[in-house]
């Protein structure tokens, strides 16, 4: 196929884009544009394609989505955005959920990409990767003889897990609050992080205002601002270890998404890991299993990548022993 290539990963509040100049290259040329500011997905691509990659016209493209993918459709999950990967014009043009794409990206991350959030060393077998962004992300990594392959899923919308009495009495909170149903994506994101803070707010009974995301995590001078972020890596540990029970990941427990990456001391010093081992009947194999923060810039553009390499070079080795026949 023709190069460049494409590559994207589109979430609720931003379209990170980039190129791929050879085969299992890495993405360059990467921008990231603030949906809103665009219709729709063709016209991101349109905008990015000129004002970033100098009016080029991909070969091939793989667009990593923050939502349920069914074939060639697409439908962001907490964004307006929706339609077909064939309304990009562009040839041999394919659809990943964007965990899908994530836990593509995992054997291709090293050193510095990763801060170990305890456990042993990562060992070969079933990866699960999930993390908070604009909404909460699942997916995972399943070994074959023919190599690795991503899972996608949609597990950020289980029922929220509650393991404590503070927990309990957050949710509780909410719910009569006017939230209802509580989903994990609901706490366990970046506008979970300003319900958490309200929900607090209730349970402790103080008249506070509602924050952002940003404005929580730059406020740790703050007791309940503070106690708000502890929550979160708290709850955070155990929907990680329902994760890795319900996958198996043995291989390891890989934590991605917008909202770590900036609090990365909080998550080391907080309750995180003891939560995610704190089940009664399975805590030493819970403690067996490695878990780790993602930090690497746009790692989901590298999955694509990656997938994409895959894909494309599956296809010319079809076609060539079809010549061959």
């Amino acid at each position: 196929m023709s190069l460049p290539w494409l590559v994207a990963d589109v979430g609720g509040t931003n379209a990170r884009f980039g190129l791929i100049t050879e085969p299992g290259g890495r993405p360059e040329a990467v921008a990231v544009l603030t949906g809103s500011d665009h219709d729709g997905l063709p016209e991101a691509v349109a905008a990015y394609l000129a004002e970033h990659a100098g009016g080029v016209q991909p070969g091939a493209a793989c667009v990593a989505i923050a939502g349920p993918v069914k074939g060639d459709h697409y439908r962001l999950t907490n964004a307006e955005w929706s339609g077909s990967v064939r309304d990009l014009g562009i040839p041999n043009a394919w659809l990943l959920n964007d965990f899908e794409a994530l836990a593509a990206s995992l054997p291709h991350l090293r050193g510095d990409d990763l801060v170990s959030l305890g456990g042993p060393e990562p060992s070969h077998g079933v990866k699960a990767v999930l993390g908070p962004g604009t909404g909460l992300g699942v997916g995972g990594l399943v070994p074959s003889a023919e190599g690795w392959v991503p899972v996608p899923g949609e597990g950020g919308h289980v029922t929220m897990p509650v393991l404590d009495e503070r927990d309990h009495e957050i949710v509780q909170a909410l719910r009569a609050d006017g939230l209802g149903h509580v989903e994990a994506e609901h706490l366990l994101s970046g506008p979970g992080l300003s319900r958490l803070h309200r929900g607090l707010a209730l349970v402790r009974g103080t008249d506070a205002p509602r924050l952002s995301a940003s404005d929580i995590v730059s406020r740790m001078d703050d007791s309940l601002c503070e106690e708000t972020v502890e929550v979160f890596c708290g709850m955070l540990g155990t929907f990680a270890g329902n994760v890795a029970m319900t996958l198996g990941a043995r291989g390891g427990v890989y934590l991605g998404g917008g909202v770590l990456p900036r609090i990365v001391d909080r998550v080391l010093s907080s309750d995180f890991r003891r939560r995610f081992e704190a089940t009664p009947t399975l805590n030493d194999y819970l403690s067996g299993i490695s878990t780790a923060l993602i930090v690497a810039p746009q790692p989901a553009l590298v999955g694509a990548a990656a997938w994409l390499s895959r894909r494309l070079s599956s296809d010319t080795s079809d076609m060539s022993n079809m010549e061959c026949a």
